[in-house]
């Protein structure tokens, strides 16, 4: 007997004791999980379709180990001026072994109830939280050899604006991005940004057209 059931977003051809790497999952490993969106059967010379899923179909499976997947090279350049970015990207994945396959009978999951609503006296004891103060993001990538990878980064990193960018070094901005770092040379970005936070676009512009993906 096989399935043929979406899982993660994917479908998947799966039999009893069948090893499957999906898209991660959030069951912690060891446990086990049951996937009742199952679109077609195959028993023998007997094929169930389903309109889209089969009633009451279900794949249950345990879950093996998380992992990341092989690094898949992004590559980007830009035309006459020199600019090369080379990131890395591995998916997270979750390898699970079928234990089973229902053709009928399964029972769904039972959605879990919300927690009741407090009192208005309890809501009223609990003290207000206090208004997350939020500083707006620069658009670093005007930056000449910055990308989103690069910018999103150094956001979570502290170093949102052009004036935080100004003030750091070559050396801490290269520290920040070492995972993602590529072929990535630092070495203007903070003059780059004093000129952005400072408003001269004309003057950065015309300087970025004589780099070479943000070397001078």
């Amino acid at each position: 007997m096989y399935a043929i059931v979406e899982i993660a977003g994917q479908q998947f051809k799966v039999a009893k004791d069948q090893k499957v790497f999906v898209n991660r999952l959030s069951t912690e490993e060891g446990k086990k999980v049951d996937f009742d969106n199952v679109l077609l059967i195959g028993d023998g010379n007997t094929i169930t379709l389903g309109a889209p899923a089969i009633d009451g179909a279900q794949v249950s499976a345990k879950v093996l180990k998380h992992l990341k997947g092989d690094k898949v090279i992004v590559f980007k350049k830009k035309r006459r001026k020199g600019y090369r970015v080379k990131n890395g990207h591995r998916q997270a994945l979750t390898e699970i072994l079928i234990e089973g396959i229902t053709a009928s009978g399964a029972k769904k999951a039972a959605p879990k109830k919300e927690a009741k609503a407090s009192t208005s006296s309890a809501a009223k004891a609990e003290p207000k939280a206090e208004k997350a103060v939020t500083v707006k993001a620069d658009d670093l990538k005007k930056i000449e050899g910055i990308g989103p990878k690069i910018a999103s980064t150094l956001v979570e990193a502290g170093l949102a604006t052009f004036a935080d960018i100004a003030k750091s070094t070559p050396e801490a901005i290269s520290e920040i991005i070492a995972d993602v770092r590529g072929n990535h040379v630092t070495d203007t970005w903070p003059a780059q940004a004093k000129l952005a936070a400072e408003g001269k676009w004309d003057e950065l512009k015309k300087w970025q057209d004589e780099l070479n993906g943000g070397k001078a």
